[in-house]
């Protein structure tokens, strides 16, 4: 029987080691992808690794440097030869105004929040055609949408990724398969770390559902998305509590 595939980009922290605990427990194989954390992502392979189910293998990298990428996707095709699933996670964040951003600034967040799922999608997608089948889901915000003050570049970056969801989507449809993007908004990660107490609360206020949602339950969000038939594809698909 094919052990489903799965690779997570970002999946040290966050909404991306929850989803690679997730995705474990339904018995994939996750490749487990982080740039710096290398130690954090070891304890969510060991997290993965005394679950009884599912299984997981590191391949740290860069994904907003294609060379990278290209080494990453070697590995995975040495490994299990490709992807049933790509969730493109990776991403960071910029808060300040415009004009205090640097030139290097701009184009980090422009690497690893946009360019890393054009690397990703670009490499995995042979693999998901030959098989005419596959799931890539990009992890986006409600940002991607709205846009957000003293958020410019990382809404840009979310919006271009909005973009190259629908329009792959299209190009990918008659080979079977499915591009979506998940378009977040505050889910209780360390993205979030910054918010006082009373900031929290505040914010808190201002979503109709009253809260921030859980890591796990942003996960099981996108799980969910990887079962969807084929027929829902092209989709940005709000999980925010009805901010928006």
């Amino acid at each position: 029987m094919h052990q489903k595939t799965i690779l997570i980009t970002g999946a040290s922290r966050g909404i991306g080691r929850a989803a690679a605990i997730c995705f474990a427990e339904h018995g994939y194989h996750v490749f487990l992808n982080a740039a710096h954390s290398v130690r954090a992502l070891s304890e969510t392979a060991h997290q993965i690794q005394t679950l009884g189910s599912g299984s997981c293998e590191l391949v740290p990298g860069d994904v907003g440097n294609p060379v990278e990428v290209r080494k990453i996707f070697s590995q995975i095709q040495d490994s299990r030869k490709g992807l049933d699933v790509l969730i493109n996670n990776a991403g960071i964040s910029y808060i300040g105004l415009l004009t205090d951003m640097t030139d290097d600034e701009w184009n980090r967040i422009l690497s690893v929040n946009l360019s890393s799922a054009f690397y990703c999608c670009r490499s995995a997608i042979p693999y998901m055609v030959s098989r005419k089948s596959g799931k890539i889901i990009n992890v986006s915000s409600m940002w991607g949408t709205s846009g957000a003050s003293c958020e410019a570049a990382y809404s840009a970056s979310k919006a271009g990724l909005h973009g190259l969801t629908k329009a792959l989507a299209k190009e990918l449809a008659p080979s079977g398969i499915q591009v979506n993007a998940a378009a977040f908004g505050v889910i209780d990660t360390s993205m979030n770390v910054r918010l006082d107490p009373e900031e929290r609360a505040a914010l808190a206020d201002e979503i109709p559902a009253g809260y921030f949602a859980s890591a796990k339950e942003a996960a099981e969000f996108l799980y969910q998305m990887a079962g969807m038939p084929d027929y829902m594809t092209g989709q940005i698909i709000g999980f925010d509590g009805g901010f928006l």
